[in-house]
């Protein structure tokens, strides 16, 4: 047997290897377009999405009497063998390519149509019997097909990106409780402030990522509007009348993702707005992580050297030259994946603002960006979570020592002594190296016994009373 097939297109004749599921216009696909080097394969989320769009037009073209059944069942047993994990490696189209996303469709369509002809008994490439172009994308366009795949896969995507931002939300919410008894000095500026809890300072980085939980959730009905049925630009040529609307029921049922027909198709088919507010609410993610983790770096920074409130887990040796040395790795780490995030969310934003008229070409690449975005930020809340977050330790000795020794305390005796005499306390403190303590006893401002009660950081972490103070500065 031949190690190669010929097949046709509108452009000529090329050999394809027999042994593969894709066809010459996949080929085409790959010879144009050696460019990331990442198939869309490395997104099974999305061939799975690819498949699903399949079935449920195969599904609906049968019950409209638009596709014979002797094809119909083939094209969905392919399609569920697909779904199952099989033929990824098939899925090889670069997922940068022109075209607006015509080879991932024809890829899927090609994979689809030469294992149903399998499946039929008869060889690949015998597009006469059942054909990738007319069949198994029968009232359909890459510019509708392409599109319901991406948000199908983007809805699946997030709800996995939900659970591992659960993770990380509640990692830090159990360090919360773990350190709620662990007094620290909080800082503004990375000056001197008042006193709180360790365990408040990880509470509210848990409440951080809380609120970005919500809004994952709340970005998934930003894409569940889809233009399966609008064929080329909208108009819905080549489709039967009750197709989209048939069909979008089926894609709901098949793949459990919510998914409605867009109320105006030629609107939906170039609009990428939703992809636009999905990037921002990535970038808000981004964010927050980054500024989570640069402030582990810094809590943990030292041992001697640095604020040393708090030990990260030793990862890896820190250092090819500098003995003992261990680095924050894995908040490193983070920090460059949220970076890569924010950097993706300018890409979606001129790729998403370049289309023009009927339809946006750059979907390739603002699927790539986004697909991108939600697995290394997924997988950077898990590692954080698992390899750093849960083995960090207090420092309690140095947190008190620390608070003890600040002139923030200075900032209780605002209501007492008034602003200006505090500052004054606060600057010779500082000057002479004395404790706010110590001056304020010194000055005579306040006997030990209101300057123990006053003073105790326990007592300036929440609000209370001054009325019983207030006396005091008429004595």
């Amino acid at each position: 047997m031949s190690s190669t097939r010929i097949e046709c297109d509108s452009l000529g004749e090329k050999s394809v290897p027999n042994k593969s599921y894709y066809g010459i216009q996949t080929l085409r696909g790959l010879e144009n377009f050696p460019i990331t080097g990442t198939p869309i394969s490395a997104y099974p989320i999305f061939v799975k999405a690819l498949a699903l769009v399949k079935k449920s037009a195969a599904k609906a073209n049968n019950e409209l009497g638009q596709l014979d059944s002797k094809l119909a069942g083939p094209i969905d047993k392919a399609c569920n063998e697909i779904l199952a994990g099989e033929f990824l490696n098939e899925f090889c189209c670069d997922v940068l390519q022109g075209g607006g996303g015509t080879t991932a469709n024809m890829n899927a369509n090609e994979v689809i149509a030469n294992r149903a002809l399998e499946i039929m008994g008869q060889p690949k490439g015998n597009y006469d019997s059942l054909n990738p172009n007319n069949h198994v994308n029968m009232g359909q366009s890459t510019n509708d097909a392409y599109p319901t795949a991406i948000r199908v896969a983007l809805h699946l995507m997030l709800e996995k990106l939900l659970g591992q931002m659960e993770i990380i939300r509640n990692a830090l919410s159990e360090k919360g409780d773990e350190f709620k008894e662990v007094i620290k000095l909080g800082r503004t500026e990375l000056q001197d402030a008042v006193p709180m809890t360790l365990g408040q300072e990880f509470e509210a980085y848990a409440l951080l990522v809380d609120e970005d939980i919500r809004q994952v959730k709340n970005s998934q009905d930003l894409i569940i509007e889809i233009n399966l049925g609008a064929t080329a630009i909208g108009t819905g040529i080549n489709a039967h009348p009750g197709y989209a609307e048939l069909a979008a029921k089926y894609l709901a049922e098949f793949s459990g993702v919510p998914v409605y027909t867009a109320p105006n198709l030629i609107e939906a088919t170039q609009d990428c707005g939703g992809y636009v507010q999905l990037s921002g609410i990535l970038k808000r993610i981004a964010v927050k992580l980054s500024k989570i983790c640069n402030d582990l770096r810094l809590l943990s920074s030292g041992p001697r050297g640095g604020f040393n409130e708090i030990n990260l887990p030793k990862m890896q040796p820190g250092s090819s030259i500098m003995p003992g040395k261990v680095n924050p790795v894995i908040p490193d780490m983070v920090i460059q994946v949220c970076y890569q995030v924010i950097g993706a969310d300018m890409s979606v934003t001129m790729a998403a603002g370049a289309g023009q008229l009927e339809l946006n070409a750059n979907e390739p690449l603002i699927a790539h960006m986004l697909f991108q975005s939600i697995t290394t930020l997924g997988r950077a809340c898990e590692i954080l979570a698992e390899r750093c977050i849960v083995g960090i330790t207090a420092n309690e000795d140095v947190c008190e020592r620390i608070v003890m020794n600040s002139i923030g305390l200075a900032t209780a005796l605002n209501p007492i002594i008034g602003y200006s005499k505090a500052v004054q306390v606060a600057q010779e403190a500082h000057q002479s190296g004395k404790s706010v303590y110590e001056i304020a006893l010194e000055k005579g401002l306040l006997s030990k016994d209101e300057l123990d009660e006053i003073l105790s950081p326990r007592n300036m972490m929440k609000p209370r009373s001054f009325i019983l103070h207030r006396n005091l500065k008429t004595r």
